[in-house]
């Protein structure tokens, strides 16, 4: 018995259907038009058209690519990430983790967005803000692997228990950009902050 080559095989990864079996699995394999149901993790069994068994296995990246019209990033293959239309040609895509920490890219197509670095921070923040948190706040930049520069704010939320920790940076031309929010909470940098480190470091934006 051999393990098949990738080149071997032509892999489609589908949803499986919700109909049929007690013990449905997540993902339908289809190899050469013979279709068998699979779980990530787990191998079979499969016999070739010339009668040869091969053995195949489904395996899950830790990472997967998400694109948006003029952007993409890494992140985390459990985490989604959703899409909504905010209207006005704006795109909004967010990721996030169980713990509560965000990322998040909205798209515009009639303007340029940086200037809005200001207002996202005091709508994200305004709540906490008026209960009582300290909000302090810092010009940054953000440099891409390709030179490109994201210019915005870093700041602080601290209330007496715990502090969150935002960065609203944009990147825009005339009539189009783009602009980036992430928060994590200081009781969660060990486990969430590489999330973060991440996204910036994968970052690509196709402008």
């Amino acid at each position: 018995m051999r393990l098949v080559s990738a080149a071997a095989l032509t892999l489609i990864a589908l949803c499986a259907g919700s109909a049929g079996a007690e013990d449905l699995k997540a993902f339908r394999l289809t190899i050469d038009g013979k279709s068998l149901d699979i779980d990530a993790g787990e191998s079979t069994h499969v016999t070739l058209p010339d009668g040869t068994q091969v053995e195949v296995k489904l395996d899950k990246n830790d990472f997967a690519t998400f694109s948006g019209d003029s952007f993409s990033f890494n992140h985390p293959s459990g985490i989604s990430v959703t899409k909504t239309d905010l209207g006005e040609n704006i795109t909004q895509y967010l990721m996030a983790s169980a713990l509560g920490t965000i990322v998040v890219v909205q798209e515009y197509g009639k303007m340029n967005p940086v200037s809005l670095n200001q207002l996202m921070l005091q709508e994200m923040t305004r709540e906490s803000v008026q209960a009582g948190a300290a909000l302090t706040q810092q010009p940054t930049t953000r440099k891409l692997a390709d030179g490109k520069e994201l210019t915005g704010i870093r700041a602080e939320v601290k209330t007496r228990t715990d502090t969150a920790y935002f960065e609203i940076v944009g990147y825009g031309l005339a009539d189009q950009g783009l602009l980036f929010i992430t928060r994590v909470g200081s009781e969660d940098l060990g486990t969430e902050q590489p999330l973060i480190d991440k996204f910036w470091e994968s970052l690509k934006v196709k402008m």
